[in-house]
């Protein structure tokens, strides 16, 4: 049996025998939760209070996590925006549905819409459902949230820093810079082109204006269950505040945006009192991948694990996860377990009563960990895959602590850093095999595999396993159960 299914069933079977909410009839769940899901583009590991920053405050996410459960081993399935926000909305691997990189405007691929997202397996189990933000996973319609389970959509097509202007926030005129070539960044309702974004003003009311309407959709939605995607575009650059935070904290533009976001989640939690509904609400704030480290002082904290987004250190997968459900989760919780952002689909499907999707999928319920059921997750090994387009590479395997990272090409951030918007240099190196024992050496600094050459036998039959199952470009192995994306 998947070993996601069975904990699905462990989960409504413990939690019926105590708690009304979960009552059965007909294998169905009664007063079904809300859920919100907060994907915040680019906030890396340390950003936050919970999880070891400073100089930024950040009274709301240190609220979620003294009413809830900080997660301290939680990775991104992909440590790049499109590949990240495929797994988390399918419980895939990415390259199991065939997103890779990030789509740009040329691109002509999207997420193929016979995949069901989260949005699509709660509608089917009666729940409304919305997003806000960024999707990132095709660029125009059909290929846009209403399409994948959404009842409605208002946002932006891809990252913010897609479009036509340069770092210092004017028009590109040079005819051989490629971003300069790119339309206009819209905002859309549904399908539609509502407004444009021309200049880093119109940016810095991205996170007011979905925030508000987030409010208003829980205020609207309050009756019945419902489901809030809510992607935050920052603090992926370019940096955008509004005059709320502007020069607000004691790191320049990056913290005034952080303390922004921490307010956002504020004003989400009052809407929720408000509306008496915060008991029945499951909420989970997490990032799409780790912080792009070669912008400086624009970007953020891995918390000292190694690199950054675009890389398979553990500084670009490892990501910051909070988790709140009064009544369910016990306040004040911390959980060590492996867990991937591709496993938060099968969890809320045991939270909902939901159905799971009829593809094949990758993620595990992890339900049972979250209501401390149990402290073991149900994920003992997790594939470390990356591409910047095309197919993935396998870079890296994790079994419980140990990570064998393969041979393959990287970026590094060791270079010169950018400073206040502008980049700095993102170098490429080829990277030995290494084995890493994650318990006690968290930056990855020392190889160890010939002081376990049978740890790092056991890994490499694992690596094999996923070669046959999704593929390696390196290897030149075709993944014998991967799905195609949608073509246009």
């Amino acid at each position: 049996m998947n070993r996601g299914v069975s904990y699905t069933l462990m989960a409504f079977t413990a939690l019926a025998g105590i708690n009304p909410l979960f009552a059965q009839q007909k294998n169905k769940v009664i007063d079904k939760p809300n859920v919100i899901l907060i994907n915040i583009d680019d906030m890396g590991y340390g950003d936050t209070e919970p999880y070891g920053m400073t100089g930024i405050p950040t009274p709301n996410f240190n609220k979620v996590a003294q009413q809830g459960l900080r997660l301290t081993h939680f990775l991104a399935t992909q440590p790049v925006c499109s590949a990240s926000r495929a797994a988390l909305l399918t419980g895939c691997y990415s390259n199991r549905v065939g997103i890779s990189g990030a789509l740009l405007p040329n691109s002509r691929i999207a997420l193929n819409p016979k995949e069901e997202t989260i949005a699509a397996v709660l509608k089917k189990s009666g729940y409304k459902t919305a997003m806000l933000g960024k999707w990132h996973l095709g660029n125009q319609a059909p290929y846009l949230p209403v399409h994948y389970g959404f009842d409605s959509f208002y946002g932006i097509p891809y990252s913010h820093d897609i479009w036509p202007i340069g770092y210092d926030g004017k028009p590109i005129t040079d005819p051989q810079n490629m971003r300069g070539k790119w339309p206009p960044l819209v905002l859309l309702n549904g399908d539609n082109p509502v407004d444009t974004i021309n200049t880093l003003d119109d940016q810095s009311r991205l996170t007011t204006i979905f925030t508000e309407k987030a409010i208003e959709f829980i205020q609207s939605s309050k009756k019945s269950p419902f489901f809030l995607y809510l992607a935050h575009p920052m603090p992926h650059v370019p940096l955008a505040v509004s005059d709320k935070f502007k020069g607000k904290s004691q790191l320049g533009l990056f913290g005034d945006v952080i303390m922004e976001l921490d307010w956002s989640v504020g004003q989400i939690l009052d809407a929720l009192d408000k509306a008496g509904i915060a008991k029945n609400t499951l909420l989970i704030i997490t990032s799409d991948n780790g912080p792009w480290k070669n912008f400086g002082n624009h970007a953020g904290s891995t918390s000292g694990f190694r690199e950054g987004k675009n890389t398979t250190w553990d500084g670009g997968n490892r990501i910051p996860c909070l988790v709140r459900w009064p009544g369910k989760i016990e306040p004040g919780t911390v959980n060590s377990a492996l867990m991937v952002n591709m496993d938060i689909l099968p969890t809320i499907v045991a939270a909902t009563g939901a159905s799971l999707p009829k593809n094949k999928i990758d993620g595990l319920n992890f339900l049972p960990v979250w209501t401390g059921k149990t402290k073991e997750g149900p994920r003992e090994i997790f594939y470390y895959y990356f591409a910047q387009g095309g197919e993935a590479t396998l870079e890296a395997v994790r079994y419980k602590n140990w990570k064998l990272v393969l041979p393959h090409p990287s970026a590094t951030y060791s270079g010169p850093q950018g400073k206040d918007g502008f980049p700095g240099v993102i170098g490429r190196v080829d990277v030995p095999m290494g084995l890493y024992n994650l318990s006690l050496d968290p930056g990855e600094d020392h190889d160890i595999q010939e002081l376990y050459p049978e740890i790092v036998t056991k890994l490499t039959s694992f690596a094999e396993e996923a070669r046959e199952d999704l593929g390696d470009k390196l290897t030149d192995r075709k993944g014998k159960n991967v799905r195609e994306p949608q073509v246009y």
